[in-house]
């Protein structure tokens, strides 16, 4: 009798990726922000937006966008690409040294 080597079973395939239709109401109105402030739990991606303006000592958040941290990393992976394809079409964005850590720092105790 001979043994006939074991079969691995299959992966099953991925389903097809679905077609969303998403529909941006007339009246939505476009928020501006020029900082943020990102915190984490282990369930959840908490991306905090405000407008800091100069010589104003408090700002107010405008918009708080709840993520999983995998759509945090696939918004990671799609933000690098727009602006990789930005850079090509505009020319390479010059970030100022300490600038990332001005405008994405957590907020300090008061």
């Amino acid at each position: 009798m001979t043994e006939q080597p074991e079969s691995t079973p299959k992966p099953a395939p991925a389903p097809a990726p679905q077609q969303v239709a998403l529909e941006l109401p007339a009246n939505l109105d476009a928020t501006y922000a020029n900082f943020a402030i990102i915190t984490h739990s282990p369930s959840e991606i908490v991306i905090d937006y405000a407008r800091v303006m100069p010589n104003t000592p408090k700002s107010k958040i405008v918009a708080r966008i709840v993520v999983t941290p995998m759509n945090a990393k696939l918004l990671l992976r799609a933000l690098g690409d727009n602006l990789s394809k930005y850079e090509a079409q505009y020319g390479e964005i010059i970030v100022p040294t300490g600038l990332a850590d001005q405008l994405f720092k957590p907020p300090k105790p008061e």
